[in-house]
């Protein structure tokens, strides 16, 4: 109802500056998260840092979608906050918990290394890095924002980052899965069955376009 009130009286720079604003304010949680666990804050306010950015990562796409703005300039930019919040997380992690990281080095080193494949992967056959927005990433998100919330927040360790950890090597390997199947770069593809669906249809208008250059030689 709310919604339906507001959005016609938004002006078309207005509907893009808001999406626009949540992703690209992001990457501020980065810096200060940083300063907090390194000055000995208190875990309270780095659990709330956490809590922000990964509500904003959730609504920033929903919104952008329900304002009809959401192009894959913006998605793919929310991928890039992504990448850069995680990296933030690791070097505090490192440098504040480095027992705890050490204990999970295998772990961590074959999520580094997923990480670094799908990347290359998708600039080698895309030209571009993918923005899939899969179901499992949002798990993800989720599951590794309240490992980090207790690991930084409250110096609780366990069984809950082991599994961050490995379900984002799964994620990963998701990612790449879909790549693979894809001829085309897509974005929004939620998981392995639509790509599966979308492999189906780029194929199709490939031979298309073959058949239709080919008639007309």
């Amino acid at each position: 109802m709310f919604c339906s009130l507001v959005m016609p009286k938004l002006t078309s720079e207005m509907k893009q500056l808001i999406p626009w604003s949540m992703t690209l304010g992001r990457v501020l949680f980065a810096p200060i998260v940083i300063w907090l666990a390194l000055t000995g804050r208190s875990g309270w306010w780095i659990s709330a840092c956490i809590v922000a950015e990964v509500v904003l990562d959730i609504f920033d796409g929903i919104v952008a979608r329900r304002l009809g703005v959401a192009t894959p300039l913006l998605r793919r930019m929310d991928s890039v906050m992504d990448t850069i919040f995680y990296l933030a997380i690791l070097y505090i992690g490192w440098k504040v918990h480095y027992d705890v990281l050490w204990e999970r080095r295998w772990l961590l080193a074959g999520l580094i290394a997923m990480e670094l494949l799908r990347y290359s992967f998708d600039y080698l056959k895309f030209r571009r890095e993918a923005a899939y927005h899969m179901y499992s990433s949002k798990a993800w998100g989720l599951l590794l924002g309240a490992a980090v919330i207790a690991l930084l927040g409250f110096n609780i360790s366990g069984w809950l980052l082991s599994a961050a950890l490995v379900v984002g090597i799964l994620c990963d390997v998701e990612g790449l899965v879909i790549s693979w199947l894809l001829y085309e770069s897509v974005e929004d593809v939620p998981h392995i069955a639509r790509a599966l669906q979308l492999r189906r249809e780029q194929r199709q208008r490939r031979r298309s376009t073959n058949t239709f250059a080919a008639t007309a030689k």
